[in-house]
């Protein structure tokens, strides 16, 4: 007798996920509130921790995001090379191991906004179909 109520999906593309749009609003307005902590400002080691952990979180889902929208430019675009150079940047950072600091959150925050940039350029720029 077969119990489970889950279904197992084989997307390798990532497309189910492409079609689910970010929450960036509320992820927007963390961020602002990040970047505008202070020193004195004091949360738990655990807070901190839980903060960069959602930010990481929402800095891969981000990065995915313009991932797929960088694949849809020609390969030799200057909007696509500077996508990589982001998406490589971003990738190194999230290696990093999260910290229960302010400054781990901030440089996540910074992460997330960096991205944000990015994909607003590559949405702005005209889709060429790369071949």
């Amino acid at each position: 007798m077969h119990t489970s109520t889950h279904t197992v999906l084989y997307d390798p593309d990532g497309l189910i996920e492409a079609e689910l749009p970010l929450g960036r609003e509320p992820y927007e307005s963390l961020v602002k509130a990040v970047l505008a902590w202070t020193d004195e400002d004091t949360l738990t080691t655990r807070d901190y921790e839980q903060i960069a952990l959602q930010l990481t979180g929402h800095a891969r889902a981000v990065a995915a995001d313009v991932r797929r929208r960088a694949d849809q430019l020609p390969k030799d675009s200057g909007p696509k090379v500077l996508a990589d150079v982001v998406l490589r940047e971003a990738e190194g950072r999230l290696s990093t191991t999260i910290e229960g600091t302010v400054r781990c959150a901030q440089n996540r925050a910074r992460l997330v906004r960096a991205l944000y940039e990015r994909l607003d350029r590559l949405e702005a720029a005209p889709v060429v179909r790369a071949v």
